[in-house]
């Protein structure tokens, strides 16, 4: 996998999909101060846009690097499907 940038753009309620937190969130003081000032995955703010954040994480969805999350509802939708290995289910369950 491959480390994707992700361009996280407010949308008009300034709210971003969060991959730490995974949901939706309120992109405000509180938000950059308690969530992405420690989190690994942030990168600055969304450069070239007014308003938003980069962070930079492993995506296992087919996206172009930059990602562009211009709807945080839709991002949060995508970011809910995971992938099952070929092998299926049980290789999680049984390796070790």
């Amino acid at each position: 996998m491959a480390l994707i940038t992700h361009i996280n753009v407010c949308n008009a309620a300034h709210e971003i999909y969060c991959c730490l937190r995974n949901k939706i969130v309120k992109l405000d003081a509180h938000q950059k101060s308690q969530f992405c000032g420690s989190c690994k995955m942030f990168a600055g703010d969304a450069q070239g846009h007014e308003q938003g954040v980069t962070c930079i994480w492993e995506d296992l969805r087919d996206v172009n690097n930059p990602h562009f999350a211009l709807d945080p509802l839709e991002e949060f939708a995508h970011n809910q499907i995971k992938q099952v290995p070929p092998e299926g289910p049980a290789l999680y369950l049984y390796s070790s």
